[in-house]
């Protein structure tokens, strides 16, 4: 099965997928432009290669306002949404070409200064 080319715990998978949950984020977060650059950037750092320009829309209604963006990659996409309110950040990066998670929460940190990140990785086989 050579299309599952990520190996985790000695087992092939088809892709990984990290999770990512910021809080408290600085002004970036309610600025399209930043999230647009933020995902440009986010992409070039994990080494993916996009399809066309990110999709980012402001939308929701009281304490549901945020921006929410996608990014289709080659190997799958990466999508945010955000809570203007909260100043919270919700990633997700799906690939079946490997990458650093690290490096995914170190350009979050870069670009939106939260005051806390958590994050995980799950293998999809």
């Amino acid at each position: 099965m050579s299309y599952k080319r990520i190996m985790h715990n000695g087992e092939p998978h088809y892709g990984k997928h990290v999770i990512h949950h910021s809080i408290e984020c600085n002004d970036n977060i309610l600025d399209e432009d930043k999230i647009a650059e933020f995902i440009i950037e986010l992409c070039d750092g994990i080494d993916m290669v996009r399809y066309g320009d990110p999709f980012v829309a402001r939308f929701g209604k009281g304490i549901e306002i945020g921006i929410s963006a996608v990014q289709l990659i080659e190997t799958s996409a990466i999508t945010i949404h955000t809570n203007d309110g909260a100043r919270e950040l919700y990633l997700d990066v799906f690939s079946c070409k490997d990458y650093d998670p690290d490096i995914v929460s170190y350009m979050v940190h870069k670009h939106f200064d939260p005051e806390s990140q958590e994050q995980e990785a799950l293998y999809r086989k």
